[in-house]
């Protein structure tokens, strides 16, 4: 074998080995599921007809068009259910954000205003805790919704 080849062989083998041991690891968050207050025949996550459901009553469409959406404040981004991530921090232990429609979603802790994945048309619901422990969809304040949409 020519003392070029061998050598154009070892070097993409070891850019394949480094490629392949230095790609950042998904992050593998337990998928969080709440109880709702609410009840509805169809939530995010249910399928009908072969076509996923991405929103519901009490969410907010917005149209990112491939945009970013960031961290409001530092905290958790987890699975709910298929096609929606729920983002919880302990600075606000009564609120969680649901979201869907996103895609490839950065799972785990998160700071303020880091990106934690990019939407085509973002599903967005404000959950807040009840006594009971069931979670209710509230209305989401404008704030919150410019702090996930704009880069700080």
């Amino acid at each position: 074998m020519d003392l070029s080849v061998l050598n154009a062989v070892l070097g993409t083998g070891a850019i394949l080995v480094c490629v392949a041991g230095c790609t950042p690891q998904p992050v593998a968050e337990q998928p969080l599921d709440v109880q709702l207050f609410q009840s509805w025949e169809l939530q995010p996550g249910d399928v009908v007809a072969g076509y996923a459901v991405t929103g519901g009553l009490g969410d907010i469409s917005i149209a990112l068009k491939g945009n970013s959406i960031y961290a409001p404040y530092e905290g958790r981004l987890q699975p709910n259910k298929p096609g929606c991530v729920l983002f919880s921090s302990a600075d606000v232990p009564n609120y969680l954000l649901r979201l869907c429609g996103m895609k490839h979603p950065q799972f785990g802790l998160r700071k303020a205003g880091e990106a934690i994945g990019i939407a085509e048309a973002l599903q967005f619901a404000l959950l807040n805790k009840r006594a009971d422990g069931q979670w209710a969809l509230v209305e989401p304040s404008k704030q919150i919704l410019q702090q996930m949409l704009q880069p700080r």
